[in-house]
């Protein structure tokens, strides 16, 4: 409980915070001299309102403490009768104000701290359409959702979770048009985590995602609020988390991660061609170095024979089989990547441009690999960029069917397509089919699938996603 007496108040405050030297209390006199006390972390509050708002007019106005409500120049303040509570306040960011001979605190919103600005997304950049992208301060990102969606019906509830970190994390929905069942299951799934950090919205993710052991993703990652705010209008939930620039949407559909936000701001039959380009890049990224490597080693009556003489001629001297020759090639590879993502821009370019070109012309004729093979190579990395949100299955996948090609031949890679078909066919989000609307088939579904329909002729949301009584578009 609240002491009536500050000093106690005071001494419980500091022992919970262990005298940390970001804490400041500060004691002072009102006009009726009555002793008031503030507390606040350094940094986190806005100390010019604080003097402005609330010291200066406690100090030259109060004269009774059951007139505070009506003596400081701040619309948020809130009652607390627990000394926990105002641990918490704090914590937060709050400025707690008690005093002399009550026990009640105040807990005035003076929040205001550094943060970084409104920028583009350095991952999802569009030539048309809006830019801006979410920021790492959950208040931030919600105002810019509101002012995307207008509308009352836009509910946000609020949890915290890390025992440790205390971390907001913020879901987002439209009442009316949200599938309730989906709702409830995400809710329940919230109260099973248990864990001791909550930094990103990732971690999140791994506490409540449908196929742990899988390499696709149940949820859907975004930097922008018109593409949050396209998903919420489609039925599906955002989860917002303190701290992180990205948002994660729920469920989610495999087709999600070949769409693009411009596909909606560009005329319907250029953004058809963009997703079947993106779809192309998909499967050549995964498939054509295993396909390549099946052909030449188990299928050469397939290879025209003019073809067939040339690679012939490239790989003569070439010390590694193909099955070697192409995971070294992908492994250096990942690694010229990985260097060039990490290093800083400017370095990364430099390191990627010069590490590929390099290397890759040495090998060549050093007489290591074949040009082909960097021929091959190179494509399906370059495909690989065209959807970056698969990258993680790309990798992956890309080696198993190196391998499966490799040892196999094309009976290896249409093997290991159908137990992949297989998978996919068996992983659902928050009961939404993974697949759909290819399995199960849904013919609303397909006008926004390979082909991207007009929008006037879109008029149902996404069968499973939405509540059921409110398919239609209004």
């Amino acid at each position: 409980m609240i002491s009536k007496y500050i000093m106690k108040n005071r001494v419980k405050l500091e022992e919970k915070f262990n005298n940390s030297d970001d804490l400041v209390l500060y004691e002072f006199d009102t006009l009726g001299d009555t002793e008031a006390l503030v507390v606040y972390i350094n940094g986190l509050i806005d100390k010019k309102a604080l003097n402005e708002f609330v010291i200066k007019p406690l100090i030259n106005n109060l004269i009774s403490v059951y007139d505070i409500k009506s003596s400081i120049y701040i619309s948020e303040i809130q009652e607390i009768y627990n000394i926990n509570e105002s641990i918490k306040a704090i914590v937060d960011g709050h400025v707690v104000l008690f005093m002399e001979g009550i026990e009640t605190g105040y807990i005035l919103n003076l929040c205001r701290y550094d943060k970084r600005a409104i920028t583009e997304s350095g991952v999802e950049q569009v030539i048309r359409g809006p830019k801006e992208s979410f920021v790492e301060d959950i208040y931030v990102n919600k105002s810019l959702i509101r002012r995307k969606i207008r509308n009352n019906n836009l509910i946000f509830e609020q949890f915290v979770f890390g025992e440790q970190t205390n971390t907001q994390v913020c879901i987002v929905y439209i009442n009316g048009i949200v599938n309730q069942d989906i709702l409830a299951e995400l809710k329940a799934r919230f109260k099973k985590i248990k864990a001791d950090a909550i930094l990103d919205v990732s971690y999140i993710e791994e506490y409540i995602e449908d196929a742990p052991n899988s390499l696709v993703r149940t949820a859907y990652y975004t930097e922008k609020p018109d593409v949050l705010a396209g998903k919420i209008l489609e039925g599906r939930i955002g989860i917002i988390c303190d701290g992180s620039p990205n948002v994660i949407t729920v469920p989610k559909i495999f087709i999600e991660d070949l769409m693009d936000s411009e596909d909606y701001y560009s005329k319907p039959k250029f953004a058809s061609f963009l997703r079947i380009i993106r779809y192309l890049s998909f499967f050549i990224s995964i498939f054509l170095v295993g396909i390549y490597i099946a052909i030449t080693n188990f299928h050469q009556e397939m290879i025209p024979t003019q073809l067939l003489i040339t690679l012939a001629g490239q790989r003569e001297g070439v010390p590694f089989p193909s099955l070697l020759e192409a995971l070294l090639m992908i492994l250096f590879y990942e690694i010229i990547k990985e260097a060039g993502l990490r290093l800083p821009k400017n370095i990364g370019q430099t390191v990627t441009l010069i590490g590929g070109l390099v290397i890759g012309q040495a090998a060549v004729e050093a007489g290591l690999v074949s040009a082909i093979m960097v021929i091959v190579v190179s494509a399906a990395g370059v495909s690989e960029f065209v959807i970056p949100q698969l990258r993680e299955m790309i990798v992956i996948y890309r080696i198993l069917f190196i391998i499966l090609g490799g040892l196999f031949g094309l009976f290896g890679i249409f093997s290991g397509l159908i137990i992949s078909s297989f998978h996919l066919l068996s992983i659902k989000s928050f009961g939404v089919p993974y697949l759909f609307p290819i399995a199960p088939y849904d013919k609303e579904g397909f006008k926004d699938f390979l082909r991207r329909a007009p929008l006037k002729k879109m008029n149902y949301r996404p069968k499973y996603i939405a509540d059921k009584d409110s398919r239609k578009r209004k």
